[in-house]
């Protein structure tokens, strides 16, 4: 069985106000193209489709051109929601869509019904488990508690389940949309933190062949069998150092991965982030070829430099984004706010507030709990009010 493991389209996406969706267009006709010309079997996009609940026309308008391109290939595509889709409004028009080999889970009560495809060897039985929020699923999954690791535990305890009344050979594939343990994030994903923790160890998916992972944006292995295929284009200048590409994999009888291969996706426009003071972006000769780049520079005079965006576009017409880091003591007092929060989540913020109030005393344990519940509950109603929109 010849898998084609994609994810994190986020159709509809812009980049520091650039759109987008040239691009992506670009990346579906390479998508189709592949489909075709390596004789895949099977398409698996692995949650995030769109970027956000209520995508714009022009991005339903392609997702609605790729889905027919892709139905009449005759090759079937498996889908989940992410979550920056609307689970309930990807999935409307699912039963007729499945008529067209276009199979989507987006609703957590039918994770363990698979989409069973058959090959020479037998059945392969691919499971989609849409991103699960765990305020929201934890009662439907009949989860031990409101946490990611219980959840999905919960919803990979009804694929195994399921899984055992097949018949004996039957291969198994789960898609999920989830942060899991061992995973290298970057800037552009959304954060799901439910109660301090994001991540869920790769053991809650122990029992399958094969798990096609989204969320994360770098392609990437958690394990042999258990794997991110990242986004197709690069969302943050976090992400100028990835390899964009899909997963091509062969799961042979045995639900075994017979042979692995990255298919690179097209690059329109590359990233570069410069760093240094500005004479010397302008002038260093090493830098030519960043020219035609999309360029985030960061600047290290110590003294801020007139018209550095305007320089900058000289040179780099590309240039979308300006950062100062001036050269100075880490302890010097005119450290910039930016600087001082950097790499700091909300709930950290908010604790180093409480102890800038008290004078240099922290929050106390049970304080922590109640501004960790009360972020959570936000980050919870935010989704809520987004998808309910």
């Amino acid at each position: 069985m010849r898998i084609l493991h994609t994810s994190d389209w986020h159709l509809g996406r812009s980049f520091h106000r650039v759109p987008l969706l040239d691009a992506q267009a670009a990346y579906l006709d390479h998508l189709v193209a592949t489909v075709r010309e390596r004789e895949v079997d099977v398409v698996l996009v692995a949650g995030d489709v769109y970027d956000r609940a209520v995508p714009p026309l022009t991005a339903v308008e392609l997702f609605d051109r790729a889905l027919h391109r892709l139905a009449a290939a005759g090759v079937p595509t498996v889908m989940i929601s992410g979550n920056h889709d609307s689970a309930r409004r990807l999935g409307v028009g699912a039963g007729l869509f499945e008529r067209a080999g276009i199979h989507l889970r987006t609703d957590p009560e039918n994770c363990a019904t698979p989409v069973v495809l058959a090959d020479d060897h037998g059945g392969v039985a691919f499971y989609g488990l849409p991103y699960l929020e765990p305020a929201l699923v934890k009662d439907t999954l009949r989860a031990a508690k409101a946490g990611h690791e219980a959840v999905l535990t919960a919803a990979m305890d009804k694929v195994r389940a399921d899984l055992a009344t097949r018949p004996g050979g039957t291969r198994s594939v789960v898609l999920a949309h989830a942060f899991v343990a061992g995973g290298e994030p970057s800037d552009s994903e959304r954060d799901i933190t439910v109660g301090g923790v994001a991540a869920v160890p790769a053991g809650v998916f122990d029992g399958v062949d094969y798990v096609a992972l989204g969320h994360l944006h770098g392609s990437q292995r958690v394990t042999s069998r258990v794997r991110y295929s990242g986004s197709p284009l690069a969302y943050s200048f976090s992400e100028a150092d990835h390899r964009k590409t899909m997963w091509l994999i062969d799961l042979d009888g045995d639900g075994d991965i017979a042979a692995e291969e990255r298919i690179d996706c097209p690059v329109e426009r590359p990233l570069a982030r410069l760093r240094g003071r500005l004479d010397t972006l302008l002038e260093d000769p090493a830098l030519d070829r960043h020219e035609q780049a999309w360029v985030e520079a960061t600047l290290t005079d110590p003294v801020r430099p007139a018209e550095p965006m305007a320089r900058l576009a000289r040179r780099f017409p590309g240039t979308l984004s300006l950062v100062f880091d001036p050269e100075r003591p880490p302890d010097d007092p005119e450290a910039s706010y930016a600087q001082r929060l950097q790499g700091r989540d909300d709930h950290q913020i908010a604790e180093d507030f409480v102890a800038h109030v008290r004078g240099g005393s922290g929050p106390s344990d049970l304080e922590r709990t109640v501004l960790r519940a009360v972020f959570d509950d936000v980050r919870v109603d935010e989704t809520v009010r987004e998808v309910s929109r």
